[in-house]
């Protein structure tokens, strides 16, 4: 057998043992993307390039990767600009227990954006918006446009969450609709894969936006997508190289935005099926339940399943899904959440 095949396996028994006896808690991931390519319109995302993960991906295939090893919900995320497809996903989320909230994608300068906030915060699955590059905005651009702001006051006011992905100048975008909205809650996603600038004062920017988006209890951060690609000289490259699994390898990344965070706002997420891409689950899953479990168990169970009670307020739809008066005990920041 290959070693990552034995590790994967090893690891996957390993913790499915420790959630048979007892000693683990329930986990909800915060970030997962479900699609189906065989529908007659297709799909934007993923691209039939990415042939590992072009194929249906819907709860049940979902359950079969993640109930084994403890998980017992995740949210959906939004993988599609396609307004309509935020009403597919909530079709879908509502035939499937596992599903305990989704965000959708809705354009924030657009006429029709409070049209279809308000239909679908109809439905308790919503929580929220994804707003980020990968759409096709300039999220700089669009915080100076009015409707924007006022729009994010909305979403604030109706208890949903802004996502987006963690990239250096998006966390200085976040800083300043925070400024303007400081009642929204706000997750980071992907940080640990943020590059920090090569350039001075670009540099400088990030690392004060991240500082002071780290004093702000009403942003949260997914910490995910941390395996990368290194070169033989240990940079990082988009294709080839090498993928580490160790968790010594990526502690100083993990140690640094823990510090600056804490422990009441990071949230776990697999990112499935895009982590597909770096790794398989039991390798990412081992690797922040090592680093999250070597800070304690009050530590690992919120970010296994508290903070994202907070963040989200997700819905409990079966009885292994932990109450949310109950993941929330312990978390410093309950009494801001309701």
């Amino acid at each position: 057998m290959r070693r990552r095949t034995f590790l994967s396996v090893t690891g996957g028994i390993a913790f499915a043992n420790a959630s048979a006896q007892g000693s683990s808690f329930p986990i909800i991931d915060s970030h997962v993307h479900l699609y189906d390519p065989t529908r007659p319109q297709g799909v934007p995302w993923p691209d039939p390039k990415q042939a590992s993960i072009y194929r249906t991906f819907l709860p049940a295939d979902y359950r079969k990767i993640a109930e084994p090893f403890g998980i017992v919900g995740m949210i959906a995320m939004e993988c599609s600009p396609w307004v309509e497809d935020n009403y597919w996903v909530l079709d879908v989320a509502a035939r499937d227990t596992v599903v305990v909230g989704t965000v959708g994608s809705l354009h924030p300068s657009k006429p029709d954006f409070r049209e279809h906030l308000s239909r679908l915060h109809k439905n308790p699955l919503f929580r929220g918006i994804r707003f980020d590059y990968h759409y096709g905005l300039n999220p700089t651009e669009e915080i100076l446009k009015p409707e924007f702001i006022s729009n994010m006051r909305a979403l604030a006011e109706a208890g949903l969450v802004l996502d987006g992905s963690g990239s250096a100048s998006l966390l200085t975008d976040f800083v300043r609709i925070t400024d303007k909205a400081p009642e929204l809650r706000v997750v980071i996603d992907h940080l640990p894969r943020t590059e920090t600038p090569e350039e001075l004062s670009a540099r400088a920017a990030y690392e004060q936006a991240r500082r002071e988006l780290g004093s702000r209890p009403q942003v949260y951060v997914k910490v995910s997508e941390i395996f990368q690609r290194f070169d033989q000289k240990g940079r990082r490259v988009a294709t080839g190289g090498r993928v580490p699994r160790d968790l010594s390898f990526y502690r100083q990344t993990l140690d640094t935005i823990y510090e600056i965070f804490g422990p009441d706002r990071l949230l776990f997420c697999s990112n499935w099926t895009q982590g597909e891409l770096m790794g398989t689950f039991p390798e990412m899953l081992n690797l922040v339940r090592e680093y999250f479990t070597g800070r304690g168990r009050e530590v690992a169970e919120k970010f296994f399943f508290r903070n994202s009670a907070a963040a989200y307020r997700w819905v409990k739809r079966r009885a292994d899904q932990p109450q949310l008066s109950e993941a929330r005990r312990g978390n410093r920041h309950a009494a801001s959440v309701g």
